[in-house]
């Protein structure tokens, strides 16, 4: 049972704090009062270093829809392996996984590669500016987009600091400069009127408008349809770009999420399922945007190089990825991800407790709400709602399942009928604990 001070993965915690700055790498995983180390993945399932078994439904925070060293990209990454890792030199390797997504992405025609979806953010509103030569972008409150200053504005801000009106822009790692802030529009989510009114307000200075059309730190809601055509239409109206971030949403389908909500952005930002378990990200879109790149007549608009970008193994791993994903493989990700959120929807019922499972496809997430939740600010949790959550996830964990600590799920296809009912059973669980507890 979490915790146990007595554990390997306490001891090496205590180890790591010695050399990691609080023990950590990666905020994301870090958990009190220690994290769960990981010894290895098969499939759907994780082992820690103390040998319990976990379901895993996070799968390294949505970049495994494959799940754990599945043959085919073992088999293609160690091949390459033998051939070389990485070269000071293309290889046909990036035109292969290139050619595939721009043949699944109607509105891409040429793709660049990077090593994160951080990157790719980031690179997309460079295009974006050197395009337009304008220097502000427009972001959702709320949004998670990477850790570049620009995109990272705006994503956690407290009640306090909403404004009364719009959104207002705050900054949220300290020492983001006053500057970077007077360049991001805040916009809010799923509000046609109150995002328009200032696209068009400061359409004049504005390179892009930059949208997750499920943005999961924002509560994972769908964007309504007409939200998403009318920043499509406004941005054409004041000449800005249109950027689709699919980093995480790529995973919803096949065409990924444009191809579900038909719409047609100028650049989309890639990362996670493409690179087939390794470091990836990739800024795609029109050619007459994507010419910013373009090295041929000499300096670029927008020059960009990386050491290991478009490295052969990634490259090789994320075709054979990618090639495993075809309908069949939505299909089953969509009946999966729509029989847990069903399974603890009637949990909720059940026990009584105030909450519901959102999402689409493979991507869930839970709330601990009674109000409907339809942007940042109405999925921002009050202390109570807080307390349940906390309540769940400790009993979620301890039930052999390991899902992210706000509530964000990521299914893979290695799991089975009987694996859904194990998910969907530990969550009945763990809401009759909260029933009891809270």
């Amino acid at each position: 049972m979490y915790p146990d001070m007595t554990s390997k993965s306490k001891a090496l915690y205590d180890r790591a704090l010695t050399s990691l700055p609080g023990g950590n790498t990666r905020t994301t995983v870090f958990m009190k009062p220690y994290p769960i180390y990981a010894a290895r993945g098969a499939g759907c399932r994780v082992w820690d270093v103390d040998g319990n078994e976990l379901i895993d439904c996070i799968n390294n925070f949505t970049s495994l829809i494959h799940g754990h060293a599945h043959p085919a990209l073992i088999q293609s990454a160690t091949r390459q392996f033998a051939l070389g890792s990485a070269f000071g030199m293309p290889t046909e390797s990036e035109i292969d996984l290139a050619e595939l997504l721009a043949a699944r992405l109607p509105s891409v025609d040429q793709v660049r590669f990077a090593n994160s979806g951080t990157e790719a953010v980031m690179m997309a509103l460079k295009a974006a500016r050197a395009f337009t030569g304008r220097p502000k972008i427009a972001k959702c409150e709320g949004a998670y987009h990477g850790s570049y200053d620009y995109a990272e504005v705006s994503l956690d801000p407290k009640p306090a600091d909403w404004g009364s009106n719009a959104p207002v822009s705050v900054a949220y790692a300290k020492g983001t400069p006053d500057k970077v802030l007077a360049d991001v529009v805040t916009i809010p989510f799923n509000d046609i009127d109150g995002a328009v009114s200032l696209i068009r307000e400061h359409g004049r200075d504005l390179a892009c408008v930059l949208v997750d059309p499920m943005p999961n730190r924002a509560g994972l809601i769908p964007a309504d349809k007409a939200y998403l055509e009318a920043l499509r239409q406004a941005t054409r109206e004041v000449g800005a770009l249109l950027v689709f971030d699919e980093v995480i949403s790529f995973r919803l389908g096949y065409h990924g999420a444009q191809g579900i909500w038909d719409i047609d952005p100028d650049l989309t930002t890639l990362g996670k399922i493409i690179g087939g378990g390794f470091p990836v990200g990739a800024i795609a879109g029109k050619k007459e945007v994507m010419a910013v790149f373009d090295p041929r007549h000499g300096k670029p608009a927008l020059p960009h190089g990386g050491t290991f970008s478009a490295n052969p193994i990634t490259m090789r791993a994320g075709l054979a990825a990618m090639e495993l994903l075809d309908q069949s493989a939505f299909a089953r990700l969509d009946a999966i991800g729509e029989a847990v959120r069903k399974g603890i929807n009637d949990a909720f019922r059940r026990h009584g407790v105030p909450g519901s499972a959102v999402g689409l496809g493979s991507l869930l997430k839970l709330h601990f709400a009674e109000r409907p939740i339809r942007d940042y600010r109405s999925a921002y949790m009050t202390e109570g709602e807080t307390k349940r959550q906390g309540v769940f996830n400790l009993a979620f964990l301890n039930r052999g399942i390991l899902a992210a600590g706000y509530g964000l799920m990521a299914l893979s296809l290695p799991m089975t009928d009987a694996d859904i009912e194990s998910i969907v059973r530990a969550a009945s669980d763990a809401l009759a604990q909260v029933a009891s507890q809270t």
